[in-house]
């Protein structure tokens, strides 16, 4: 089968992953089927596409409205479509905010999860299915680097949820004989990224910084350390993991690790700024400390996958700050156009 014959559903399409997946199986000639949660109309004026605004129109890729927590309409949707091939993106994956809607956290992350695999044994075997976990699993790390042999210690609702999701997509695997893989994907950024997750609240709140229009930037720990790699990069992993001759699970990351302090100095020095003017390290923001610090060993992925990061923590850094000063850039021109009309 060629790429010009495979049918791709990817839940999630619109956010960070799905969005840069979809652009890279379009070029493969691929049929995309995206799922994106059903919102309301004020919100679908705004940030209903924002992703995959650019790739909203080609014939290649229908969009369906699926809440993927809804079992009868994820399988019915799946169904009528007969995907070969299946990435399940699509999450809550704020880890702060599981510890608010915790069983939200798991209808989104588990159950959905488990509806697709049962699904595939029950009515199209054949697919190939890929299950979004997370460096999340690992936790309280005990050993670092950690690999695919490190033991599992999650610590937030949104961790175990993920847990939960990797274990059974090992046991339709092995009992059920699909083919399903998990990707234990480290800290993947880009200028795609939610302004909830820290690298992007850095670098958008300093963009603003540099054009006056903010002062300061509030952070938890910044001894805190992470794995940063490029989501552009990641995709082509993912994908890498369903084209192998058999399914199994991998590790992916940089290699790399760096703390949150060092993430900042770089995004300021970049805009000619002095960092410690400008941000403010807030107890409340911190989360428990790790007794390891998170760190991939990406050996498997590597030797099985031939799969390695093309992009720097210095590039990946740059790509993001020039989005989101032209981002800034924008507003203002929109502004500046609002009070001549007005």
């Amino acid at each position: 089968m060629n790429n010009r014959n495979k049918i791709a559903v990817i839940t999630g399409v619109n956010g960070q992953d799905g969005s840069y997946l979809a652009e890279f199986l379009l070029a493969k000639g691929y049929e995309i089927h995206g799922f994106v949660r059903p919102i309301s109309q004020k919100q679908a004026t705004s940030n209903e596409f924002i992703n995959i605004r650019h790739l909203v129109g080609l014939p290649q890729l229908t969009v369906h409205h699926v809440d993927v927590a809804d079992e009868k309409s994820l399988k019915k949707t799946i169904c009528e479509i007969g995907p070969s091939e299946i990435y399940h993106l699509a999450a809550q994956s704020h880890t702060p905010k599981s510890f608010e809607d915790s069983w939200g956290t798991f209808q989104t992350n588990t159950q959905s999860t488990l509806a697709i695999l049962s699904l595939i044994k029950d009515r199209m075997p054949s697919a190939k299915f890929y299950f979004a976990a997370s460096s999340e699993l690992f936790g309280d790390a005990v050993e670092s680097p950690q690999n695919e042999h490190t033991p599992f210690n999650p610590i937030s609702p949104y961790g175990i949820s993920k847990v939960a999701g990797f274990y059974l997509t090992k046991l339709y695997r092995k009992k059920y004989s699909i083919f399903a893989c998990s990707g234990i994907c480290f800290s993947h950024e880009s200028p795609r990224r939610g302004e909830i997750f820290v690298t992007r609240k850095i670098t958008s709140t300093a963009a603003r910084i540099k054009y006056g229009l903010a002062e300061k930037v509030f952070l938890g720990n910044l001894e805190t350390r992470r794995d940063w790699g490029y989501s552009g990069d990641f995709v082509e992993a993912i994908w890498a993991m369903l084209q192998h001759r058999s399914p199994d699970d991998y590790v992916i990351g940089t290699e790399e690790n760096h703390t949150i302090q060092e993430f900042v100095e770089r995004v300021f020095d970049y805009l000619g700024l002095d960092w410690k003017r400008h941000v403010v390290v807030d107890p409340s923001l911190y989360r428990p400390a790790e007794t390891n610090p998170w760190l991939a060993d990406a050996t498997k992925a590597r030797r099985i996958l031939g799969w390695s990061p093309k992009t720097s923590f210095k590039e990946l850094i740059k790509m993001m700050i020039e989005n989101d000063l032209e981002v800034v850039r924008r507003e203002l021109v929109r502004d500046q156009n609002e009070c001549r009309e007005g």
